[in-house]
């Protein structure tokens, strides 16, 4: 099997160029034997860059690039010469890209618009020559400065897919098939679980010549934040999605019981998540009558926007497109304060026994009691009190 040119973590190792040496020279010329200190300034070292770049949508171009070496500058010399300063060296990722810090997990930088660009290692200056100590009482200094050493960290780079829309479901959910109904793009398609292995993004055309960009991620299962499936390799992506599309089959047993499965997974992962925009489409209803319908709409509370759509028989598609322009032009509810505070429990994100605003999720299911205490009404409330639903 080929392996996947798409490529969101990479690690590599920076190191930019230490400042030239400052020159200890005299000058020594004919008919002036006491010319005097003349040394010039060592040149700056290279700084290392990050740039975001609209043309790269992977990391790949980095995977066999693990060392990157920022120039050094060269020595002063006489004649008041500086030293030549080695040049700055531009890393270019993709938009959306995180910069982290590969030792201690720092966050240090990112960069999400086309040609941004944010220092990450700083070159070191260069030194003073000698001409630059003379003054009265020292007029022959016999010393300069050395450059400044080189600054060096082992990073990581994870790309996030930047978005409009997410969408969230487990294995088989029909989010591939959406994607190749309403956009442009090709997606692999068939009837077996984790048949999306990467990421892969397409732009739906709206009225008028608008479009926003949508994002199909890899399946998740019960226990992704754990590990379990394809883990937490992709949760990342939906990050920085403004609306979050769960998607779930009509022939689902418990439908809004899987909607709340698939929401602990996201709360486990990142707390943060819970402040976003949801939509649940209940997919592949060609399979249902009017009837069935109707019944499953009056199981889905009121406060959670639902549509029913079949992408396959093309049905609900252009209600959903006009549901999901509404809300991505709908000015946000929440308060920014409270994203901030939610950023504050990043630590405990992935502890088994982490607790989000009081309300424990237990970290693994051994059999199918856990199970159905795990998806009782009690548990569901106490998930829509945490995150406001039931205000």
């Amino acid at each position: 099997m080929a392996e996947s040119n798409f490529v969101d973590y990479v690690k590599i190792y920076c190191r930019s160029g230490k400042g030239g040496r400052g020159s200890t020279h005299f000058r020594r010329e004919k008919y002036i034997p006491k010319g005097g200190p003349d040394g010039g300034d060592g040149g700056n070292g290279g700084s290392i860059y990050i740039r975001a770049n609209r043309n790269y949508w992977t990391l790949l171009h980095l995977r066999f690039n693990r060392h990157i070496y920022a120039p050094s500058g060269e020595s002063g010399s006489g004649a008041l010469k500086t030293g030549t300063s080695g040049s700055d060296v531009i890393i270019e990722v993709p938009l959306g890209t995180s910069v982290y810090d590969a030792n201690t997990g720092e966050f240090i930088l990112d960069v999400t618009r086309h040609e941004e660009q944010k220092l990450l290692l700083k070159g070191g200056r260069g030194g003073k020559g000698n001409t630059f100590f003379k003054n009265a009482t020292n007029q022959s200094p016999r010393f300069a400065q050395p450059g400044e050493p080189a600054a060096e960290r082992e990073i990581i780079l994870q790309l996030k897919t930047l978005a409009d829309v997410g969408l969230v479901g487990l294995p088989n959910a029909g989010k591939s098939t959406l994607l190749s109904a309403i956009t442009a793009a090709k997606p692999k398609i068939a009837d077996y679980p984790f048949t999306t292995l990467v990421p892969n993004l397409g732009i739906v055309s709206y009225r008028d010549n608008r479009s926003f960009v949508m994002a199909d991620i890899p399946g998740i299962i019960e226990g992704a934040a754990e590990g379990r499936g394809l883990g937490l390799r992709f949760l990342r992506h939906i990050e920085r999605n403004s609306i979050l599309l769960f998607m779930i089959p009509i022939d689902t047993e418990h439908i809004y019981k899987e909607y709340e499965v698939l929401l602990r997974e996201l709360l486990k992962y990142n707390p943060g998540l819970g402040s976003k925009r949801r939509i649940l489409a209940i997919t592949k209803c060609d399979l249902a009558d009017e009837e069935l319908i109707e019944m499953i709409r009056e199981e889905i509370p009121q406060d959670l926007l639902c549509v029913f759509i079949s992408a396959v028989a093309q049905r609900g598609l252009t209600e959903l497109k006009d549901l999901l322009w509404t809300e991505l032009n709908r000015e946000m509810p929440y308060d920014n304060t409270e994203l901030v505070r939610e950023a504050m429990l990043v630590e405990t994100l992935h502890d088994d026994d982490a607790l989000y605003n009081g309300v424990e999720f237990e970290s693994e299911l051994e059999d199918d009691e856990e199970d159905e205490e795990l998806l009782d009404i009690e548990w569901d409330e106490d998930i829509r009190d945490t995150l406001g639903l039931n205000d």
